[in-house]
């Protein structure tokens, strides 16, 4: 199966003695990461994109096969809104390219109010280099549109699966992978609890299904709190074998 699973994030204090050892420092974290996952997303870069050779480092460090998805900035999504990205689009090549054959997605996370904006969204998309894999996360309620589909479909680009509170969870598949959030299972506030045996199962057959139609499969779970994103992505992983 072409399914990668694992968290957003991995630097969380409150993981002391779920994912690393009690008191292990933030430096060390990601190399006990590493030894339980095979990829994570990356959300630090959403607050501040990471100089080139960083993401050269991270390269270096990650293991073989390990694939890096990195968030976009929110200096572009949520500030620009992805208006006049050019500038953007340039730094935002420069690190991708030096993860080489440990980069994943790229994840374009819109902010809650923005609406759409079809020519807005296709020019950005057009702008991109094509060797950059992207995933789209929709937000607005204005985005859920088969026209915007097409548009995903015509880029390349994957709309972003998601589940969470108030979120749509809309099984639309528009690219050759789907890149799935998990925000969490509670129904009133986002990143909380942790997801029931039968709900994992579920996603486990959607999953499979998008497997058999030839589309790999990005999973990443983000409901941090208490650890439980830690064992939902291992229960999650242990149900797909």
């Amino acid at each position: 199966m072409k399914v990668h699973i694992g968290t957003s994030g991995w630097g969380y204090a409150h993981w002391d003695g779920v994912l690393y050892p009690p008191a292990t420092p933030p430096r060390a974290r990601l190399d006990h990461y590493v030894r339980r996952f095979r990829t994570v997303e990356l959300n630090a870069s959403f607050y501040r994109w990471p100089p080139a050779a960083t993401f050269a480092g991270w390269r270096r460090r990650l293991p073989e096969g390990f694939q890096l998805s990195v968030k976009a900035p929110r200096g572009l999504t949520h500030a620009r809104k992805l208006s006049a990205p050019e500038e953007w689009i340039a730094r935002i090549a420069a690190g991708l390219h030096e993860l080489r054959e440990k980069r994943g997605v790229f994840l374009v996370q819109l902010g809650p109010g923005q609406q759409r904006d079809d020519a807005r969204l296709d020019r950005f998309l057009e702008l991109l280099p094509g060797w950059v894999r992207t995933a789209v996360e929709f937000r607005h309620q204005s985005w859920q549109h088969d026209e915007v589909f097409e548009l995903l479909e015509r880029r390349g680009a994957s709309y972003c699966v998601m589940s969470g509170a108030r979120l749509p969870c809309v099984l639309r598949a528009t690219a050759p992978f789907v890149y799935l959030r998990m925000h969490g299972p509670d129904p009133d506030h986002l990143y909380a609890g942790s997801y029931p045996h039968e709900s994992l199962g579920w996603w486990a057959d959607r999953i499979r299904e998008w497997n058999d139609q030839g589309r790999e499969v990005y999973v990443y779970f983000n409901n941090d709190g208490g650890g439980n994103a830690v064992r939902d992505a291992e229960a999650l992983r242990r149900l797909l074998g």
